[in-house]
């Protein structure tokens, strides 16, 4: 049964014609009825061929609803001059009436009313109802508007549901597209906060032991005391790097911070001492000057300093050459927090810190402005007049709106 339901919902037109088929042979036997038995006015040649354009008014009419009442009201007229009285086809007037106020344009759902109210009325004036006086005459004409005005207002009435329930599904469409949208905004947003957190943590941590495993390879003969530092801090350096991806990972899995267990807290500003005295063992030479009363910071402003102060070192060693030297300076402001990382080395190529790079590189600087931006602030990043590069940041204490 559901089968049949759905095959007639998709061939409306197959379904129109066959009622269409109905009409008009039930409309031909009246018409060849009236004439042969009661003797009815009017040539039976025209009241068949009236009956098949109003049938044909039927089939088509959900595939032009608006060239088919007009074709309707052609034909209602030519039964006024050709003398043709009313019968069963003209229950396609019911019919085309319906379906241009459900979805026919709205001019042509006003002509329909219209043509609703006066079509009874033209049909009496035609052909009066004998033996009936001025009132009965009225009567018949009110009995016979008021199908019309129904079918009329029903397919009005349908066409205000349609659009509520199009209107409806519209919502809901959009409603989706944006919970689709907001959903791949979040996902690039955390792929983009795993993306620094782990070129922060791998980056820094890596290039101290590669730059401690070639000194200490370079030495293992001659100074076999400096090779074991090294290593030394190489185990260090490795240790932290774990303990840092650990804590990584826990928050990736719970979505807090745990600061119990084997995870460790979110690096502050405190803890960029030990960064710099990292950076120093591992034969980079930092000067470290902090001015200011320094006072607890927010959360998110803390991390976002450490990880520039990390990031801009651990660029100064990749790409500042030998015999290089930095200075990092934290400046407390009423308002702020400003950060001013320098070198004097020979500094990192243009490209990688006017367009992020190629081949994944430069995404440190880019991880930077991304937290930056987070936390409110502004960066800038360049070569020094005279060589070297420089990183300066201002965090305010409140995000901007």
């Amino acid at each position: 049964m559901q089968r049949l339901y759905d095959f007639l919902r998709r061939h409306p037109t197959g379904v129109d014609s066959f009622w269409a088929v109905v009409l008009f042979g039930l409309s031909a036997l009246s018409e060849v009825n009236l004439h042969g038995v009661t003797g009815r006015k009017g040539p039976l040649a025209a009241g068949i061929a009236v009956s098949a354009v109003l049938c044909v008014v039927v089939a088509l009419r959900r595939r032009f609803p608006e060239q088919m009442l007009l074709l309707a009201l052609a034909t209602g007229l030519a039964q006024l001059v050709l003398d043709v009285q009313t019968g069963v086809a003209d229950f396609a007037l019911l019919v085309i009436a319906y379906t241009v106020a459900t979805m026919g344009a709205r001019w042509a759902s006003r002509l329909a009313l219209v043509a609703s109210f006066c079509a009874a009325a033209m049909a009496q004036l035609r052909w009066p109802a004998q033996h009936s006086g001025f009132l009965g005459q009225i009567a018949i004409v009110v009995f016979q508007t008021v199908p019309f005005t129904l079918a009329w207002v029903l397919g009005d009435s349908m066409r205000t549901r349609r659009a509520y329930f199009a209107q409806l599904e519209e919502r809901a469409a959009r409603l989706e597209k944006e919970r689709e949208a907001q959903s791949k905004v979040a996902v690039a947003a955390e792929r983009a906060r795993i993306a620094r957190e782990l070129h922060d943590v791998v980056a820094h941590n890596v290039s101290v032991m590669v730059v401690q495993a070639d000194g200490a390879a370079y030495v293992l003969d001659a100074a076999p005391d400096q090779a074991r530092k090294a290593l030394e801090t190489i185990s260090s350096t490795g240790r932290q790097a774990l303990a840092e991806m650990r804590r990584l990972l826990g928050v990736l899995r719970t979505g807090e911070h745990q600061e119990s267990g084997e995870y460790v807290p979110q690096p502050d500003v405190e803890q960029i001492d030990e960064l710099i005295e990292q950076c120093r063992h591992s034969g980079l030479p930092v000067d470290f000057k902090v001015e200011g009363t320094p006072r607890p910071l927010p959360s998110g402003v803390e991390l976002t300093a450490y990880r520039i102060v990390q990031e801009a070192l651990t660029n100064t060693r990749k790409h500042g050459g030998p015999n290089t030297g930095a200075s990092v300076r934290l400046v407390y402001f009423d308002d702020g927090l400003g950060l001013l990382v320098e070198d004097d080395g020979k500094g990192a190529p243009q490209e990688l810190y006017e367009e992020g790079g190629a081949d994944g590189r430069g995404h440190g600087l880019i991880g930077m402005r991304e937290r930056v931006g987070m936390v409110g602030g502004t960066l800038d990043a360049g070569p020094r007049p005279g060589g070297g590069f420089r990183i300066s940041a201002l965090l305010p204490l409140r995000p901007a709106h």
